[in-house]
């Protein structure tokens, strides 16, 4: 996992809102973990803390969610940034690869 590969990121889903996002946050620093404010990342908010053996963990909650910036019938169709990478938009669009969206029958 240290370097990397299938195995360096492992996901779990639950869906916290902010209420209980504040709660994990407080449950957290009772327990002595350092903990980061939380920090909104434009489609999601999220904490981060590590673990006593220092492996990082993120909280990131759904809300405000990806509909934000477009409808649910366009989402996917093309690159939505933060405002924040906007400027880096032509940068960014050169790493990507092309990516075909299937048409529905």
């Amino acid at each position: 996992m240290a370097e990397g590969g299938p195995a360096a990121t492992v996901d779990i889903l639950c869906t916290p809102d902010d209420q209980q996002q504040f709660g994990w946050h407080w449950q957290l620093i009772d327990l002595q973990h350092q903990i980061s404010p939380a920090m909104g990342r434009q489609y999601f908010h999220s904490i981060y803390f590590r673990e006593p053996g220092g492996v990082p963990f993120e909280i990131a909650m759904d809300p405000p969610g990806f509909t934000i910036d477009e409808s649910v019938e366009s989402l996917g169709t093309g690159l939505m940034l933060p405002p924040a990478y906007e400027k880096l938009r032509k940068q960014i669009e050169l790493t990507l690869p092309e990516i075909k969206v299937p048409v529905l029958a």
